[in-house]
């Protein structure tokens, strides 16, 4: 795929807590990206301008020498540092000297003022695309892989990346807005989502992350250290199963999801086949979207 012109130039990886960020998957690969490539920040937010401090409050830390300090929501583009040894950025392994980071949470006012700098700075920095990372909660089992899909707006991407348009209409970001407004000053983008399970919704997912920085290294052709990632990945997921184990609601209903999943991802799964499956699926559930009798009411949390 190096021979795609949407991934020659100098790519700008965005995302955002909140909303976008299911189990602080997106957030959670772009802080991983940032820890291993050698970029420094380029320019902060005004926090004042973007963010309503009722809905996105200052949390209080502790440092290590026992010094408490205030945390304030803010969004930083991180660059290259050019002043760095070439041969350094090297040894670490993300060959990425063309990548740009976006991290930060998503402002609670003045969006089109926001997105307006954020496509501004890019311009000025001669960002040639934007690959936007979400999560989502789903409706889908933490026993198996978790989906990750790429889709585009632009045409000539999803010609040289084969991938999909977006069907998707309803409530959105930050992301999609951001999305629009790079398409509309000429920078292609790509989305990318990862689906966590709604059930363990308030609980960091590193298997999700996990799933992104797969997507990410596939698409980038950049190599990426997970660290200690895959390991904590599979905790997560034993620590679910003990829990599983422990309520037969739960278990019950992710039996019903891995049943779902597997019909879907079947090799001989038709088109009505899956249509059919997933109807049974829904009028087990009540119909509605929603858990029904023979499933929990709500979603479990991982205190």
């Amino acid at each position: 795929m190096t021979d795609n012109g949407f991934l020659r130039g100098r790519l700008l990886l965005v995302a955002f807590e909140g909303w976008n960020d299911a189990g602080e998957a997106a957030t959670g690969a772009l802080k991983l990206l940032k820890d291993e490539l050698a970029v420094v920040p380029i320019s902060e937010v005004d926090t004042e301008e973007y963010f309503d401090f009722q809905f996105n409050r200052p949390t209080v830390t502790v440092d290590d020498d026992g010094r408490r300090g205030l945390v304030w929501p803010e969004a930083t583009l991180f660059g290259p540092d050019t002043a760095m040894d070439p041969l350094a950025g090297a040894e670490q392994g993300a060959d990425a000297d063309h990548v740009y980071l976006l991290i930060g949470t998503e402002p609670s006012r003045n969006w089109k003022k926001f997105t307006a700098e954020v496509i501004s700075t890019a311009l000025a920095e001669d960002i040639t695309g934007i690959v936007l990372l979400g999560a989502m909660l789903a409706d889908v089992p933490h026993t198996r892989p978790i989906s990750v899909f790429a889709t585009s707006e632009n045409p000539l991407v999803r010609s040289e990346l084969d991938i999909e348009r977006s069907s998707y209409e309803g409530p959105v970001g930050i992301l999609s807005v951001i999305s629009e407004a790079a398409e509309a000053a000429g920078i292609p983008t790509v989305s990318i989502w990862a689906s966590v399970p709604h059930y363990v919704h308030n609980a960091p997912s590193p298997k999700a992350t996990l799933a992104l920085i797969d997507k990410i290294e596939e698409l980038i052709e950049i190599t990426i250290d997970r660290g200690e990632l895959v390991d904590e990945s599979s905790a997560w997921e034993s620590g679910i199963d003990a829990l599983a184990g422990e309520d037969e609601d739960m278990a019950a209903y992710i039996q019903q999801l891995e049943q779902a999943r597997d019909t879907v991802d079947s090799p001989e799964a038709s088109g009505e086949a899956i249509a059919q499956e997933f109807e049974q699926y829904l009028r087990k559930r009540g119909g509605d979207g929603r858990p029904g009798s023979d499933g929990p009411g709500e979603p479990w949390r991982r205190d």
